[in-house]
């Protein structure tokens, strides 16, 4: 071997005796080498993600073959762009990252009834920038696919449009390189950056409400960049009309092209997500471990990630068996992780019964009147979401009605979520309302 390079390059080829191609394609194909010093073995990977995962999964495997190699222990540092940037002494570049990364493409994006419309869109600005939908907002909770929306599009324009310029950026990140221009004096530069885009995309605009001067800037920046027909893309958790910090001539530009939303998926559209994310992980598993992890992991696609990289964990690090077991274990740990305040099966029954003034033993009963029904109903599908019961136990707080008429229940309220705009919010409001009795 006659560099580093080449040592990385035999890392990778001892990797593929243990790692399928997928994983290895998957994984590290970001990774480069960038030195070997003080008995540590130093790469770089932008993609965030990646890196986090390498250092989770990868990292025994690296060192593994790195002391097969030299016979001796080293250590393994993974640095990010800012860092890469500090060890070379120089400013960090604004790295292309996910934006250019083929894990958050179209292609790559599940399909389902609560997120076509949205998909749709996304795919008819891309091939047409400022011609279809601008501005187009994509608003729903966190997790539900609006970034991977985002990169799709920049993905997209990339390829086909070389010569147009693409900026992406998060509203609190806006709000922060606003506040850096104005100490450093670089407002020309800011204003520039941001006006001169061929194609803005903005993650989670929610964040630059209540704050006048951030709100004042985008405004002008909206206006420019509307007016000489260029593509302007938001996402947030809620739509304009409800970030009452929000200013009015704001509001009423977003909501001037189009606003679609994307609400959790159903159990086919989580079903095929799960065995998507499997497959780009490298990973094949039973289907009823799919169909367990679609059943129980219901409120978002983060979650359903970060239940696959648990049990991966489990397996690659402790070498246990992917099994009924263990992913149940995957699946209580992501919840409680993901669910810092998760409200008592009392406590949601207790609201929904004061909303649609239902007694509560009349709720928990069998009869039959619409209004019980449809309250129950919603009752079961919030339980369902925001806590970590079973099926069975749910039923169990319904008079010991079996799972099965609890699916119909949280299949009952989906579909009519995704048909009747006006429940859909009657549901969304129930569940701000709750969560903010935490």
């Amino acid at each position: 071997m006659n560099s580093i390079s080449d040592v990385w390059q035999s890392v990778l080829s001892r990797l593929q005796e243990q790692l399928s191609e997928t994983t290895i394609r998957t994984w590290f194909d970001e990774v480069d080498v960038v030195t070997m010093e003080d008995s540590a073995f130093v790469l770089h990977c932008s993609n965030s993600f990646k890196k986090s995962t390498i250092e989770t999964r990868f990292m025994k495997h690296i060192k593994a073959a790195l002391k097969d190699i030299f016979s001796s222990d080293l250590e393994v540092k993974i640095l990010n762009d800012e860092q890469l940037a500090a060890y070379h002494g120089v400013a960090p570049d604004q790295p292309g990252s996910l934006l250019d990364s083929d894990a958050f493409t179209f292609e790559t994006y599940v399909v389902g009834p609560q997120n076509k419309l949205a998909y749709a869109a996304a795919r008819a600005v891309a091939d047409k920038p400022a011609e279809n939908f601008n501005p187009l907002f994509i608003y729903g909770d966190s997790g539900l696919g609006k970034t991977h929306l985002l990169y799709a599009i920049a993905h997209q324009v990339k390829r086909k449009r070389e010569d147009l310029r693409i900026v992406y950026i998060k509203g609190d990140d806006f709000t922060n390189e606003l506040i850096a221009s104005i100490r450093e004096g670089s407002n020309a530069e800011f204003r520039e950056k941001y006006r001169q885009a061929g194609i803005l995309l903005v993650d989670d605009i929610q964040f630059i409400a209540g704050k006048k001067q951030t709100q004042e800037e985008f405004f002008h920046t909206f206006n420019t960049l509307y007016e000489s027909g260029r593509q302007i893309v938001l996402t947030s958790d809620r739509p304009p009309r409800e970030m009452t910090q929000l200013e009015d001539r704001l509001q009423s530009r977003f909501v001037s092209g189009l606003m679609v939303d994307v609400a959790p998926p159903d159990f086919e559209t989580r079903l095929a997500i799960i065995k998507n994310k499997a497959a780009m992980l490298g990973v094949k598993l039973p289907d009823e471990i799919y169909g367990y992890i679609a059943e129980n992991v219901t409120a978002n696609v983060r979650q359903i990630e970060g239940t696959l990289n648990k049990l991966l964990a489990y397996r690659d690090l402790l070498g246990d068996q992917v099994d009924e077991q263990s992913v149940g274990r995957a699946v209580r740990d992501m919840l409680q992780k993901s669910n810092e305040y998760i409200p008592s099966p009392s406590v949601i029954i207790s609201y929904i019964c004061k909303y649609f003034s239902v007694e509560e033993d009349v709720l928990r009963g069998q009869r039959r009147g619409r209004n019980e029904v449809n309250a129950r109903q919603i009752a079961m599908y919030l339980i369902r979401r925001m806590t970590n019961l079973s099926l069975n136990d749910i039923g169990k707080e319904f008079g010991d009605r079996d799972h099965t008429t609890v699916l119909h229940s949280l299949d009952k309220v989906e579909k009519q979520m995704r048909t009747d705009p006006a429940f859909a919010e009657v549901v969304k409001e129930i569940t701000t309302n709750i969560n903010a009795k935490r």
